[in-house]
């Protein structure tokens, strides 16, 4: 019994972890690459799991054990309408530039529902399972707590790891059908084992024992955990009531860690290092740390005392290194927010545990924690970008961690009479720290250093007097990070927009020149300069690759209509010659209102010829456009370090051929610091039987041209002759295909494999 009942949980949670990542894949080439799908999808796994879990405790409440076993057992064979996974035929995004949220929650709902649904709802239902048996280990099911998490962290990393590059996604859904026509066998077993089961020793288990953990639902979403550690209140009457502050509780120790994973790991991939595959690692350290928290024994009571002592002092470290901007070292800040992310999750889900009812309510318990994971979701990926402007959400959460804390007594009363002092402490203290800061950025830059180390760590300092109250440090630690607007930065943010798709900000750097950056990526800059404001920089500089391409690189049958795929500053516009007409699609509405603002850049409205912005993907929009427009597609959209696949497949590339001249060349922007896309690219020209040629420049060779950033360009065309000027050019090669490299397509895509060593 004990081995079936581990089997099948692994199985369960294994499924679930897969499958979201998986059908996010699959419709990433219908409804494009933005981050609006993907956060419509995290929401709707967020709440089919919130879904199951209703499910599993309404229908053991109401049915009892054997009579609900009865239930699933057909619940789960609904499913098997709908596999293998894949897209519906007629499944389709609205036209014209439509939001895609609704017919993506319909596809989602209709395609991939019932499968992510039942395995959700399998998991807690198997522990109740187990506790109304009469088997010895159904009074401590730990070792289901230990076989559900760990199916979740596998099929978390299995599916970037091993799924993804060595399988097509019809594979992939195929290899999902089986697994999961392994787990209805397994369900069926295990009801089985409940129905010849005896009662559970001493008497009713459904009034004692109602063990209930799921396992964990993707970002934002909790992960339950079984009544290892004795819960809250456990000599209780198991009648009594739950209070609604009690509840609320549940709901925000859930939130905080499932919003502060989200948060962190923006954090570290807009902010700090844009690596792919970065997102798994907080996600997994979420996973871990409820394992941890929910863990039985002395071991655990001591750990999470320990927690509670360090965690004051890695919020006050991270609020530091915010307050600074500090982006360097890498190798030391991104295992110092990792770590400071697992230690404030720790301690919530830590206080979780502790905090939980008798057996009987532990299903109800859980839905509570899977509210909070939810709601967790719906803050970070809805209202953040509505809200704030830049990465607020990560330091407010750092905060809210720290009033999870529990208050421990110290050397001083604590009461109503020292209520105000915690709220005018802080406010005294973020005085202080804002004065020094702005009083010594007056003194040169030196003199702003040391007023910088002074005043945050007396700040610092203060503030950990105050770790025993918990209201009392968390504001205090607002307070540092308020005061830390009185640093001037080194180079001035003019404008600063969030959206969906990141947060734009330009900035006006020394010698007349704007800078547009997202995250810590430049998109592109103009001098505004008189005598330099029309010349392209960055990556477009005139002596780079692009240079070259523009100038001997024919634009077809002389039309003069080129098509840009991202549009930045407009850097491109100024290659443009009179009478031609340039279309850009560009998928972020802010990023054109920025182009085509007069204070911040000016090349779509002064340099040569006609500049269109199309809004929307990239892909879907060039769609539209008519068979053999374009002399000249411009794919500049791999400049950022997160790269959409889906405008690097087979598919991809017979529709910009489809869009371009006979004599037509497409050019690729393939600069990258994680990602090493040449190989990709010459797998795609050697496939579609292009000639295909490459330029890079050296990223660490000095610069000589201000304003100029290194960039590696890749250009293909059906006719050799096409490519005939560049081909002169030692400097340009043949494209590098690694051996075994595999076509991309939107079937199959392998970005671990693309990774630069």
């Amino acid at each position: 019994m004990v081995a079936l009942f581990s089997v099948t949980l692994f199985l369960s949670a294994a499924l679930m972890f897969s499958v979201q990542p998986m059908y996010a894949r699959f419709v990433l080439p219908l409804f494009g690459g933005t981050p609006a799908v993907w956060n419509t999808a995290m929401l709707f796994f967020q709440f089919a799991l919130l879904a199951g879990y209703l499910y599993a405790h309404e229908t053991t409440r109401r049915l009892g054990v054997r009579r609900q076993a009865a239930l699933h057992l057909g619940v789960v064979l609904l499913p098997l309408l709908v596999l293998p996974l894949g897209v519906p035929d007629g499944a389709a995004a609205p036209a014209g530039g439509a939001s895609p949220v609704g017919a993506l929650l319909g596809l989602l709902l209709v395609a991939v529902g019932l499968p992510f649904f039942v395995v959700s709802a399998t998991a807690p239902l198997l522990q109740r399972w187990l506790a109304e048996t009469n088997h010895p280990a159904a009074r401590d099911p730990y070792f289901l707590y230990r076989a559900s998490n760990l199916g979740s962290v596998i099929g978390l990393l299995a599916y970037p790891l091993a799924a993804e590059p060595s399988l097509r996604l019809g594979e992939q859904g195929l290899v999902w059908a089986a697994g999961y026509a392994g787990l209805i066998a397994l369900v069926a077993a295990c009801a089985v084992v409940v129905w010849r089961s005896g009662p559970a020793p001493g008497g009713e288990p459904s009034a004692s024992r109602v063990d209930g953990p799921p396992d964990g639902g993707g970002p934002g979403q909790a992960q339950a955990a079984p009544g290892i550690a004795s819960p809250s209140g456990a000599d209780e009457s198991v009648t009594a009531s739950i209070s609604a502050r009690r509840r609320l509780r549940w709901i925000f120790l859930a939130f905080v860690p499932s919003s502060l994973m989200l948060g962190v790991t923006t954090y570290l991939t807009v902010d700090l290092a844009p690596i792919p595959l970065l997102w798994s690692l907080p996600l997994s350290l979420y996973l871990i740390s409820f394992i941890l928290a929910f863990a039985p024994g002395a071991r655990n009571e001591r750990r999470q005392r320990i927690v509670v002592l360090i965690l004051p002092l890695v919020a006050l470290v991270l609020s530091i290194a915010l307050v600074l901007e500090a982006h360097d070292p890498l190798w030391l800040l991104l295992p110092l927010h990792l770590a400071g992310f697992f230690v404030a999750a720790l301690a919530c889900h830590g206080e979780l545990a502790r905090d939980r009812p008798p057996a009987r309510r532990l299903t109800e318990f859980y839905i509570w924690v899977a509210v909070g994971g939810a709601l967790g979701g719906v803050f970070n990926a809805l209202l953040a970008p509505v809200l704030f402007d830049s990465l607020l959400e990560y330091p407010l959460l750092i905060v809210l961690a720290c009033l999870c804390l529990p208050g421990r007594p110290g050397r001083f009363p604590s009461g109503p009479q020292t209520r105000p002092l915690d709220f005018g402490v802080p406010v005294l203290l973020g005085t202080v720290t804002a004065t020094i800061l702005a009083l010594s950025a007056r003194g040169g830059p030196d003199i702003a250093v040391v007023g910088q180390g002074f005043a945050l760590s007396l700040a610092a300092g203060i503030a950990l007097n105050f770790a025993r109250r918990p209201l009392r440090f968390a504001l205090s630690l607002a307070a540092i990070l308020i005061a830390g607007v009185a640093l001037a930065p080194v180079d001035p943010v003019i404008h600063q927009k969030r959206s969906f798709f990141g947060i734009n900000r330009v900035e006006a750097r020394p010698g007349g020149f704007h800078r547009l950056v997202n995250g810590t990526t430049t998109h592109g800059g103009q001098f505004t300069t008189p005598k330099r404001r029309l010349e392209p920089v960055t990556y477009y500089d005139p002596s780079g690759p692009v240079g070259q391409i523009m100038a001997r690189v024919p634009r077809g049958d002389g039309s003069g209509r080129v098509a840009v795929l991202g549009l930045g500053s407009g850097g491109l516009a100024c290659y443009a010659g009179a009478g031609e007409r340039w279309t850009y699609y560009e998928i972020d509405p802010e990023v054109e209102r920025l182009a085509r603002d007069p204070r911040l850049f000016t090349y779509l409205r002064d340099c040569p010829g006609r500049h269109d912005v199309v809004l929307g993907d990239a892909r879907l929009s060039l769609a539209g456009a008519p068979e053999r427009a374009f002399g000249l597609i411009v794919g500049d959209v791999f400049s950022s370090d997160a790269v959409p696949a889906h405008l690097l497949t087979r598919e991809a590339l017979a529709l910009y051929r489809s869009k371009l001249t006979e004599d037509g060349v497409l050019a690729m922007h393939i600069s990258n610091r994680y990602l090493d896309l040449e190989p990709v690219v010459a797998a795609l020209a050697s496939d579609a039987g292009l000639s295909c040629l490459t330029r890079e420049e050296k990223r660490r060779a000095p610069v000589r041209v201000p304003g100029k950033i290194p960039s590696h360009w890749a250009v293909m065309a059906e006719r050799p002759t096409a490519l005939a000027r560049l081909a002169a050019d030692p400097r340009w090669r043949p494209c590098r295909r690694s051996p075994g490299e595999r076509v991309w397509t939107d079937d199959f895509s392998n970005i671990v494999g693309a990774l630069d060593p």
